[in-house]
């Protein structure tokens, strides 16, 4: 079976990696990393969210951040949760955009404080304002393998909440394992099920969490399906503060790590992220979750 020749890396760490974390990060540590990130040969840094600090105080200084990157960050994507977000990342002149939905009932509850209907009459003025202001939009699916209070996730609800946060008029859609309860047989599965709805690969990003130390299983089933995008946290920082079972994310480094081994093209340089992960697991106080992060750094790797 043939595999794509390239892929795209979505680095979520400054995001999704560190939304998490008890340890506060200084804005001015979050902003080297995205620099570091960036420097590294990632071409999609997702930097922030603008949600409101109650609910994720990690990333209470969105605005400080991306005011310090200045027009660095201004094509660096940032979540909104809502129309007063698009209005923050508008006053910054920003570019890119994500919003988050929820394939579940509870989730989109607990998450949105919405139920899984009302989601999308939240989503829709957020993102047809974002479009008509010329910005970018990204749709992100939670709990698309399963869900900690409902179980298994039916195929066909997680295609039809997917098709409509997409078709709302986002320009790609992120599937999230939030869980990380995904298998290499669902993601061909759900992928395929995508297919036959419309949906090509080249319109889907996939979004895996290494809770069963299956990211990478999974990452090499959705290459085989031809899923050309993957979003990857450095060091595989992460985990959602509303999914206490979610941990961290597929690590960048081992999605680079197996990429290059296949022979697909990434442009990532390794060391330079490694030499990043490394040195925000000491701002945070702990090692890094990467496997390669920690072969490569320890007195025999």
């Amino acid at each position: 079976m043939s595999l794509p020749t390239r892929v795209t890396i979505y680095e979520v760490g400054p995001r999704d990696g560190l939304q998490n974390e008890k340890t506060v990060v200084p804005a001015g540590v979050k902003v080297e990393f995205i620099r570091r990130l960036v420097a590294a040969g990632l071409p999609i840094v997702e930097a922030t969210s603008f949600v409101h600090p109650k609910w994720v105080p990690q990333l209470a200084d969105a605005a400080e951040v991306m005011t310090t990157l200045g027009d660095e960050g201004r094509d660096l994507p940032v979540l909104v949760p809502n129309e007063r977000g698009l209005d923050r990342a508008l006053e910054l002149g920003l570019k890119h955009i994500a919003i988050f939905g929820s394939a579940t009932e509870t989730f989109a509850q607990k998450n949105l404080n919405r139920s899984l209907d009302e989601q999308f009459a939240m989503f829709e003025p957020t993102v047809r304002r974002a479009r008509e202001a010329g910005l970018d939009v990204r749709a992100y699916v939670s709990m698309c393998f399963g869900d900690p209070w409902e179980g298994d996730v039916p195929v066909e609800q997680v295609v039809s909440v997917g098709k409509r946060l997409f078709d709302l008029g986002a320009g790609q859609l992120s599937l999230g394992d939030t869980i990380g309860v995904g298998t290499a047989g669902h993601v061909k599965q759900l992928i395929g099920a995508f297919g036959e709805a419309g949906m090509g690969t080249d319109q889907l990003a996939m979004h895996f969490h290494d809770t069963y130390g299956q990211a990478l299983a999974n990452a090499y089933s959705a290459l085989q399906e031809g899923i050309t995008t993957f979003d990857a946290s450095a060091g595989g920082l992460g985990g959602c503060p509303y999914a206490k079972s979610a941990t961290g994310n597929l690590a960048t480094e081992d999605l680079v790590w197996m990429l290059t081994g296949l022979g697909i093209e990434h442009g990532v340089d390794l060391d330079a992220v490694v030499a990043t992960s490394a040195w925000m697991a000491g701002h945070l106080g702990r090692p890094s979750p990467s496997a390669v992060v920690r072969a490569l750094t320890s007195p025999a790797g």
